[in-house]
């Protein structure tokens, strides 16, 4: 029987990349599409719904709030314009002016890449500072704290951290800078589970607001992600993101989310607004995430080696190429396959090989990142069992196997 994308004419394909949103994420575990299916036959108040996700979130992240956003990009939106704005509605209602407001975000050079987007879409200023010597091999020095100390001055919003395995300075010290100003450090983590120990080490590091994608490991919804942190960033987070079209008399949002007392009255509908998160993608991230949080990572890391290792033993004898497994921890948390292409043998480059493997069918999709190295990439979390055995079968057709000698 024919699945819903044939039956609108639509290909599918093998996801050997991982939970890219170009390739429409990952396959979520059936536990999380029955719960977003339920969701979608009962109607709650939003408000509720996010409050519940809030001490949810909260339990899990250490924070003392949290909040579900239609993605990381989202996240980092909401965020920016939580810390501009404070709980103040007049502040909300006049984004993206920021004109005469705290409009300044800091971020270390280094960590500038095109999700930075959303951060400008609060309509700050995003300064950049230091200078990323390591990167263009004229030295090893990258941005350092006291350089980030020194650009805050009274119109700064916010300093942006986005982390990774190798991003400098350390969070800790970029947190010290920050807050002996009594300025908020919001930490871009969108791809940095596993492990899921980093659902706490950012707010143990200091963090004011973390976002996280849920449509990655976390293998909930693709338009789904969250944030944590300081309950009164995450309080006007919803108030620049709910739907606020209703009277203040009868307005009761749940004081552990929004204390109206706070408020002299509800803000206009939000800069956030467009970023509109349903009841289903609010039910599937957090099933996703609990289920995430307390699944054996052992067990997680294990099934994704086994789709790895069964890639290479179908691959096993094609010719130019050499194929290997990185299945250490410590040089990727997430196992993958290295594939080495002899360019001159084969014949084409390792993009073309990208490309000839995208457009054969079923389609499959490799890792092109460092394909100018004449290397292609394939990882597990988009994979599902059987699928490996063609990635092989495939690579075995466009490169030729190796005589038995």
């Amino acid at each position: 029987m024919a699945n819903v994308f044939e039956r609108l004419g639509v290909r599918t394909a093998i996801n050997a990349v991982g939970p890219s949103t170009r390739l429409s994420g990952g396959i979520m575990p059936a536990e999380v599409a029955d719960a977003m299916r339920e969701a979608s036959q009962y109607c709650v108040d939003m408000a509720e719904l996010q409050a519940r996700a809030s001490q949810i979130i909260s339990e899990l992240t250490g924070a003392e709030a949290g909040y579900v956003t239609s993605g990381a990009a989202a996240g980092l939106l909401l965020g920016t314009a939580a810390c501009v704005t404070g709980l103040d509605p007049v502040k909300m209602n006049r984004l993206p002016d920021t004109r005469g407001l705290r409009r300044r975000v800091i971020i270390p050079r280094s960590h500038r890449n095109f999700y930075d987007h959303a951060i400008r879409t609060v309509g700050v200023e995003l300064v950049e500072v230091g200078i990323a010597d390591r990167y263009s091999g004229a030295g090893v020095r990258d941005t350092e704290a006291w350089e980030i100390a020194a650009a805050i001055d009274a119109d700064t919003a916010a300093v942006v951290y986005v982390a990774s395995a190798t991003s400098l300075p350390p969070l800790a010290a970029v947190v010290a800078a920050a807050h002996a100003a009594d300025v908020p450090v919001l930490v871009d983590a969108a791809a940095q589970l596993p492990p899921a120990a980093n659902l706490r080490r950012f707010i143990e590091l200091g963090a004011d607001l973390v976002a996280f994608s849920g449509g990655k490991a976390i293998r909930g919804p693709q338009a789904s992600g969250f944030l944590c942190g300081r309950r009164d960033l995450i309080a006007a987070v919803a108030l620049q993101h709910l739907d606020l079209d209703i009277y203040w008399e009868l307005w009761d949002p749940p004081a552990s989310l929004i204390d109206r007392r706070q408020l002299p009255g509800a803000p206009h509908h939000g800069v956030g607004r467009p970023c509109k998160v349903g009841k289903e993608e609010v039910v599937g991230l957090l099933t996703a995430l609990q289920r995430f949080a307390h699944e054996d990572p052992d067990a997680r890391r294990a099934r994704w080696v086994a789709l790895m290792e069964a890639l290479v033993a179908a691959s096993h004898g094609v010719a130019h190429a050499q194929l290997e497994l990185i299945a250490d921890p410590k040089r990727a948390e997430v196992p993958l396959v290295r594939l080495q292409l002899d360019e001159q043998g084969a014949g084409f480059d390792a993009l073309e090989l990208v490309r000839r493997l995208r457009d054969g069918t079923p389609a499959i999709h490799a890792n092109p990142a460092q394909a100018a190295a004449g290397v292609v990439l394939f990882g597990p979390i988009s994979l599902q069992p059987g699928e490996p055995e063609q990635v092989g079968a495939r690579l075995r057709q466009l490169l030729g196997a190796v005589s038995p000698s």
